[in-house]
């Protein structure tokens, strides 16, 4: 029998990490737009959840125009991982979990995996100037009308700030991260979807 490979051993390393924090993949939130402008700040709950493909909703579909006036569309990026992170720049653990994100979007970039900011409340400026702080340099888009929320409904809940997605080769979300990353269990969640690319 041929042995584990090594990111298959990481993956379930992370995988047994994560199980105090696991919890069932949805939302039961009902809110039919999500309101940018509310009042108040608050955190992601920590909990992090990874999904079976079997057990993964229908492909997500959103678009922009980064800050950087460039096109994105996430349809584009179907056939590679792509890691999605909800954020602004007065958000306390978002400026914890900054570094990490760039170094491991530094990490993973050579596998295919890309990374994407939506910033909720912060126009160019501030946004770019937390970009610059932080040495980040993946593209975030703008979603101050929160379009862009609207349609990552049920997979990200109304003002949990920051919230990760992965998303897998078919556009599913593969895991969540519910509050600031731990660096390795996102590593686990990339790893085993990578995984499932190359099986």
């Amino acid at each position: 029998m041929r042995a584990p490979s090594r990111r298959r051993v990481l993956y379930a390393t992370g995988l047994l990490a994560a199980t105090g924090l696991s919890t069932a993949c949805g939302s039961t939130d009902t809110t039919d737009r999500y309101d940018a402008d509310s009042a108040g700040y608050v955190s992601g709950n920590g909990v992090t959840t990874e999904i079976a493909p079997a057990d993964r909703a229908d492909p997500l579909e959103f678009s922009g125009t980064t800050y950087d006036g460039e096109a994105f569309d996430s349809t584009d990026h179907r056939g590679s991982v792509l890691v999605v992170n909800v954020w602004y720049a007065s958000c306390p653990p978002c400026r914890v979990e900054a570094p990490d994100l760039q170094a491991i979007h530094e990490e993973y970039t050579d596998q295919g995996v890309s990374f994407i900011g939506i910033n909720l409340r912060d126009e160019k400026g501030p946004a770019q100037a937390f970009e610059a702080n932080y040495g980040i340099t993946y593209p975030s888009l703008p979603d101050l009308q929160s379009e862009i929320m609207y349609q990552l409904r049920g997979h990200v809940a109304p003002n949990a700030v920051p919230t990760t997605l992965v998303l897998d080769h078919d556009g599913r979300v593969a895991g969540r991260v519910s509050g600031a990353i731990n660096p390795s269990i996102l590593r686990s969640m990339l790893d085993g979807v990578l995984d499932e690319g190359a099986a």
